[in-house]
């Protein structure tokens, strides 16, 4: 009876258990839907995430280990690589050149626009008549100086936003300062280059003092002879006052020629560069030489809006 006892509660014992394994399959058929509707929905976020960033770096990155599968949180993340860590090579860091370049070239806009402000506010004070005039020029000056010197990027910017007739009025502005600004720098230009070489014209030379000596020995002469009426001796007198008086006008007109060796020296190498096909005179190279002066003190908004947009590239 025992033996029979014990065999039939054995198997009262057993089926539980299997009940319990069977409603744990059961359970865990049921988590499997819930895990991959789980993970489906973190891919989705993941991608979406992904599409709004512009981060390269994969969807797995942006899921919570949560929402993964035991078997993937357990898994180490896949390291990107390290072109997409640091992303695309357009948006590398400027070198350190390129950095210098734009530097460089608004340091020379400063010293130019320095220069033309200069230049500007001198010759202005100079048409004054009166000291109240002088500085009321100075300041027309300057300020032309400083409108011409900025309004480049100013009417860039505002072309760049879409306000197109606000920078056309800018452009406008600019350039009627700008011909003010080359007008003062060709009267600086004219008028110290005018100086300057009346001045060297005009100073005496062994040659000028031998040819001045000369005439007077010769006026001398002819005094002399001619004080007892006018013959034959007093005419020799007065053609040897004539042949002295020229060649002291020559050697001034030498002297003269001398005064400007940039002109000399550049008509010149054109003369020697061309084979003689093209020979300036002096004043073609003064006047090309004047345009130069006045033009450069004055394009230093065109540098700086060119350095300006350099930097930002």
């Amino acid at each position: 009876m025992a033996d029979d006892t014990l065999a039939s509660v054995i198997p009262l014992r057993h089926a539980p258990l299997k009940k319990r394994n069977r409603k744990g399959s059961g359970r865990a058929r049921t988590n499997r839907p819930r895990k991959r509707a789980a993970k489906a929905a973190a891919l989705a976020i993941g991608e979406a995430e992904s599409s709004s960033s512009a981060s390269l770096l994969p969807a797995e990155f942006l899921i919570p280990p949560e929402f993964l599968p035991a078997n993937d949180v357990d898994a180490e993340p896949p390291v990107a690589p390290p072109s997409m860590a640091a992303g695309p090579p357009d948006e590398a860091a400027p070198t350190p050149r390129r950095q210098f370049a734009p530097v460089l070239l608004s340091i020379a806009a400063l010293a130019l626009a320095s220069v033309g402000l200069t230049i500007n506010g001198w010759f202005a004070r100079s048409l004054g008549s009166s000291d109240i005039a002088g500085w009321l020029f100075l300041a027309v000056g300057v300020a032309a100086d400083l409108v011409a010197l900025v309004m480049p990027s100013c009417a860039a910017s505002l072309w760049q936003t879409g306000q197109r007739a606000t920078a056309a009025v800018g452009w406008a502005v600019w350039l009627m300062t700008f011909v003010f600004a080359v007008t003062a720098g060709i009267g600086f230009a004219s008028i110290n280059i005018s100086d300057v070489t009346m001045a060297r014209a005009s100073r005496v030379t062994p040659a000028i003092a031998n040819a001045q000596a000369a005439l007077t020995d010769a006026m001398t002469a002819r005094d002399r002879e001619c004080k007892s009426g006018v013959g034959k001796f007093c005419r020799e007198r007065e053609a040897a006052v004539v042949e002295r008086r020229q060649m002291l006008d020559a050697a001034a007109a030498a002297v003269g020629r001398t005064a400007d060796p940039q002109s000399d020296a550049a008509i010149k190498l054109v003369t020697w560069v061309s084979g003689g096909m093209l020979r300036p005179t002096m004043e073609d190279f003064a006047m090309l030489r004047l345009v130069l002066l006045a033009l450069l003190p004055q394009i230093g908004g065109i540098l700086l809006l060119v350095g300006r947009h350099s930097a930002r590239k």
